[in-house]
């Protein structure tokens, strides 16, 4: 069984940065593209970043091109979403995603960026 942890969300003022953590256990770390969604109310969920299986190739929502950074640890089995530069825009609950079937989530963490 697929489980995702996500953490590292909070309060953070505009121009701030944020780093989410998402722990990835019950299967082999990695062995299937993996991505951060995010979500705010009354908008549809959007994958702001990818990353594929063996090369780590990286893609982004255009929103986020130059601020945002996807990674991953191997070691810990960890894939982290570094942000920066945050704006009220960036506002949401944020969900790591990896591309099992049917497709694995986390619970979620929520992101706040606010003055």
């Amino acid at each position: 069984q697929v489980q995702l942890v996500e953490s590292g969300g909070g309060l953070v003022q505009p121009g701030g940065s944020l780093r989410l953590s998402c722990v990835v256990t019950g299967l082999m770390f990695p062995s299937n593209a993996m991505a951060w969604y995010r979500q705010a109310p009354g908008h549809d969920r959007e994958r702001v970043a990818m990353i594929d299986v063996y090369e780590g190739r990286t893609t982004y929502v255009n929103s986020v091109k130059g601020r945002f950074t996807i990674s991953r640890n191997n070691a810990d089995s960890t894939l982290f979403l570094e942000m920066n530069n945050l704006k009220t825009e960036d506002t949401a609950v944020y969900y790591c995603n990896v591309a099992t079937w049917p497709p694995s989530w986390g619970q979620g963490t929520q992101v706040t960026v606010s003055s």
